[in-house]
């Protein structure tokens, strides 16, 4: 198991671009293809990634019981209130086994307004993303391809990581 997380692990840095983007964002020199991920809607409806092709995406995969991710979840929000619209979302793509009405809960409790509750309960994206930690956030283009990651929680709505995910929301 530890030699094909090292695999991945070193797939992955050979990939990423020496490109300067903040907090640690690792952006791909050649963009790759994604999964096509499947998860639920708050009123039961399913979707897969696909259903988002033709808008950027930002997918980050979390949870209601990781930490860092419930700290990050406010920056999320206000970035959807920022740039989201009919070219950007940010899909926050909780893998919470007990499905979305924790997840509403979460909502509720902290006062997450601008975001979409979206569900996989099997927690099968996160292998299909290779999200090995939580969060792990994908930018993903309009043509369904990701552009780059961040493994590890950040600060969503920084002035400068607004303008550098400004370029791929154009």
């Amino acid at each position: 198991m530890k030699q094909s997380v090292l695999a991945v692990a070193v797939w992955w840095f050979s990939v990423a671009a020496a490109v300067a983007a903040p907090q640690g964002f690792s952006v791909l020199e050649t963009p790759q293809e994604v999964a096509n991920v499947r998860f639920v809607t708050k009123d039961g409806s399913r979707l897969k990634l696909e259903d988002f092709r033709g808008r950027g995406v930002l997918l980050n995969v979390w949870a209601t019981w990781c930490v860092p991710c419930r700290k990050e979840m406010p920056t999320l929000d206000a970035l959807q209130a920022e740039l989201g619209g009919p070219k950007f979302e940010v899909l926050a793509l909780s893998i919470d086994r007990a499905g979305t009405g924790i997840v509403k809960r979460f909502y509720d409790d902290i006062g997450i307004s601008n975001l979409k509750i979206y569900v996989d309960t099997t927690m099968l994206s996160a292998t299909a993303l290779q999200a090995f930690g939580l969060p792990t956030t994908l930018l993903i283009g309009r043509d369904g391809r990701e552009v780059g990651r961040l493994v590890g929680p950040a600060e969503w709505n920084d002035p400068e990581m607004i303008a550098f995910l400004r370029q791929y929301v154009k």
